[in-house]
């Protein structure tokens, strides 16, 4: 057998996109940037970058979402492999999807300015670049599959939450409508929830008791395979 020669075959530029999800209370959003260069500057694109000689897909990644947001200790999953050959006219590039998932009030404000972001709902997408679009379809499409049997919906909820909240998030992620009384007694049936004694009385006078998710029950549960919805 022939010994294989590197050299010999093509070399391509590898690029990272993120797809970085937040949640308003009401609707489901996606972080976009104003493109600052050729091809299609001024245009509506995902936050990207080409991958370093010197850093792992994983490392790229984090470096893009931390450039953006000021955040590294977030949720993120790598997506999905896009390499058409004709998909960005800039060149010969494959890109590498991650999605991820932050709490909106925790994102750099500064930083979000610095690079045109901003928050768009998903219902309402302007025009994208290349196959970004596409992107943040399936991101949308992983992120049901996940919601339903893993507790990464929390990801994009406050600290503590009222279980209003934790319905609407839902509602949006799904874009349907779910009985209040079955979902609260759904949810709360699995024990991964601990009501505090504090309430939330902005939304009503009677006030709705706040709830943060206990990762411990989860843990133990998560063998059993748990299903949130």
């Amino acid at each position: 057998m022939s010994r294989i020669e590197y050299k010999n075959y093509d070399r391509f530029l590898l690029a990272v996109d993120c797809i970085i999800f937040g949640f308003d209370g009401n609707s489901l959003k996606a972080l976009l940037i104003k493109r600052g260069f050729e091809p299609e500057k001024g245009k509506w694109s995902l936050m990207g970058g080409f991958a370093a000689q010197d850093e792992s897909i994983d490392q790229a990644a984090g470096r893009i979402l931390l450039n953006l947001t000021g955040l590294d200790q977030i949720y993120m999953e790598q997506l999905h492999c896009f390499g058409e050959v004709d998909r960005d006219p800039g060149g010969r590039v494959i890109s590498l999807a991650y999605f991820a998932l932050i709490k909106i009030d925790d994102s750099d404000g500064e930083k979000l300015e610095q690079h045109n972001a901003k928050w768009v709902d998903l219902r309402k997408l302007p025009a994208l670049i290349f196959d970004h679009r596409q992107m943040i379809r399936l991101a949308k499409e992983r992120l049901q599959q996940k919601v339903s049997n893993h507790p990464i919906g929390f990801e994009l909820l406050p600290h503590k939450f009222t279980l209003q909240q934790l319905q609407a998030l839902y509602e949006a992620v799904y874009e349907t409508n779910f009985d209040k009384r079955n979902f609260t007694r759904k949810i709360l049936s699995l024990g991964v929830l601990q009501r505090l004694d504090e309430k939330e009385k902005a939304s009503s006078k009677k006030g709705a008791f706040y709830y943060v998710f206990d990762k411990k029950k989860y843990k133990r549960l998560e063998s059993e395979g748990i299903k949130f919805i």
